[in-house]
């Protein structure tokens, strides 16, 4: 396919990761992009080349090391990217930002973190945890902090899950769940490092209580090795003061997947039943 580059990485990403690797020349094309993207956008050929005080054949040339067949192609999937955000590069707070500013760089933070885990998401992970879950007679989510909130959000959703699900807020409530897990049991342990100590022992006990156990995190990490199916939710976390927690959204999402897939794995009677459950939740708040 003309243009197509690693489906995982944004054009922008790819740029930058292939920077090292580019002439001279090409790296000052590469800059000048990277550098601001929306203005490179303006240019046509001949514009970015003289922006960048290169000639044409050298921005063809850094088209073709990217991994697309002409300039079109890259400026058409140049535009997609921007479409979606500014890239976080350029989505970095200060602490003189202005509200409009501010506003702006978080919406295009998000937006852009949540196309990163969209584009990584492996669906195979996905599709077998949907069947773990759907054969559950009780699910368990476990998490601390922010991922602990998920858990609750998890929770809250058991009608789309259709067994029992707890999400015990207290680290000893969910080592005893854990604890009293069996092979029926299906116990989602979230963490975006992956390294959460609280979150791993729990995860722990519940394996060596015969529980099925799925990760959802954002990194290679020892509660990713544990787990029998791991779900990589990837996104633009870093530990800047003013940085919002956007890994936790993708957490949520995920985990709206997979209680929207169990929901339709158990058919239509199941979802007469949540059509019926919504039905009278609209009629008591009037």
């Amino acid at each position: 396919m003309a243009g197509e580059t690693d489906f995982k990485s944004t054009v922008l990403e790819t740029i930058a990761a292939r920077r090292d690797e580019l002439r001279a020349s090409e790296r000052a094309v590469a800059d000048l992009i990277l550098a601001d993207p929306v203005r490179a956008m303006d240019f046509n050929m001949a514009g970015l080349a003289d922006a960048a005080g290169v000639s044409e054949p050298t921005v063809m040339r850094f088209c073709s090391a990217i991994g697309f067949d002409g300039f079109r192609s890259f400026k058409i999937t140049l535009a997609q990217t921007i479409a979606l955000g500014l890239p976080v590069t350029l989505s970095a707070i200060h602490h003189d930002d202005s509200t409009d500013d501010l506003t702006e760089k978080i919406f295009s933070h998000t937006i852009s973190s949540l196309d990163r885990a969209r584009r990584n998401l492996d669906t195979s992970s996905i599709t077998k945890a949907v069947d773990l879950l759907a054969d559950a007679a009780e699910i368990i989510f476990v998490g601390a902090g922010a991922s602990g909130i998920v858990a609750q959000d998890a929770q809250q959703k058991f009608p789309l899950f259709g067994v029992p699900c707890q999400a015990p807020p207290d680290y000893h409530q969910q080592f005893i769940a854990a604890s009293m897990s069996d092979a029926t049991t299906v116990t989602v342990a979230i963490s975006n490092t992956g390294r959460t100590q609280t979150t791993f022992r729990v995860a722990e006990a519940a394996k060596q209580a015969g529980s099925h156990v799925i990760s959802i995190t954002g990194d290679d990490g020892p509660l990713s090795e544990l787990a029998d199916l791991d779900i990589r939710a990837s996104t633009f976390e870093d530990t800047d003061y003013y940085t919002p927690t956007v890994s936790r959204l993708a957490a949520l999402v995920i985990v709206d997947i997979l209680a929207t897939g169990v929901a339709m794995r158990r058919g239509s009677v199941a979802l007469d039943r949540i059509r019926v459950m919504k039905e009278k939740l609209a009629q008591m708040r009037g």
